[in-house]
C-alpha cells in the first residue's frame, strides 16, 4: 500500500493528497511528505520554508500569492476544519480563472498542493483551527497579491454558515477583484 494517494481535481498541477494513517489504540502515526514518493506522482518541488497559523471561526485567508516569485504550497489543518481555495492564474493555461476547492481538517487528514501561479486562501470552518503549510519559495513581503474572495467572475462557492461572520484582514478587504488584475 502507497503512503498517500495523489488525487486529481481537473486543473493540472492541483492536487488533494490522502496520507495513509496508521492507527491503533495509541493513537496514528503518518507520513505528511515524503520526496520520493511525490516525485513518483509528478510533484517534484523542494520546499524552503514551513508556515503555522491559528485562526478563529469565519476567518478568511486569502484570496494570496506572490506576483514575481510564486509559490507552491503543501497546506493542511493539523485542529479544526477549513475550506481551502485555489484559483488558477496562470496565465495561457487551459484552467486559467478556475478555482478548486476542499475540505481539510484534522480529522480527515487531507491536504492540498497548489502548485506555483495559484492564488490561495482559506475559511475557518471549526470553533478553532490550526494551518500549516510547507512553500517552496521563501514569502516575500514586497512580492505579495491578493484577489478578492468573493470576485463573482471567478465565483468561489465558498461554505458560508448562515450564523458565520466572514472575519477578514484589512489587507484582504482591499483585494482587487479578477477584472482589476487582468487590466
Amino acid at each position: 500500500m502507497g503512503k498517500f494517494t495523489f488525487i486529481e481535481t481537473g486543473i493540472q498541477g492541483l492536487v488533494i493528497v490522502e496520507p495513509t494513517v496508521f492507527g491503533d489504540d495509541r493513537g496514528y502515526f503518518m507520513e505528511t511528505y515524503n520526496y520520493n514518493d511525490f516525485k513518483e506522482a509528478g510533484l517534484d518541488m523542494v520546499f524552503v520554508q514551513d508556515n503555522q497559523s491559528k485562526s478563529k471561526k469565519g476567518v478568511l485567508r486569502g484570496l494570496h500569492f506572490q506576483k514575481k516569485n510564486p509559490q507552491g504550497k503543501l497546506v493542511r489543518a493539523i485542529s479544526g476544519e477549513v475550506y481551502d481555495v485555489a484559483v488558477d492564474l496562470r496565465r495561457g493555461s487551459e484552467t486559467y480563472g478556475q478555482w478548486r476547492g476542499v475540505l481539510l481538517s484534522a480529522e480527515n487528514k487531507r491536504q492540498f498542493y497548489v502548485p506555483e501561479g495559484f492564488a490561495h486562501g482559506f475559511l475557518v470552518m471549526s470553533d478553532t483551527a490550526e494551518f500549516a503549510y510547507k512553500c517552496t519559495r521563501f514569502y516575500d513581503p514586497s512580492d505579495e497579491g491578493g484577489l478578492m474572495y468573493n470576485d463573482p467572475d471567478i465565483g468561489v462557492e465558498w461554505p458560508i454558515a448562515e450564523d458565520m461572520d466572514i472575519l477578514l484582514s484589512d489587507k484582504d478587504k482591499k483585494n482587487p477583484s479578477f477584472k482589476e488584475l487582468n487590466a
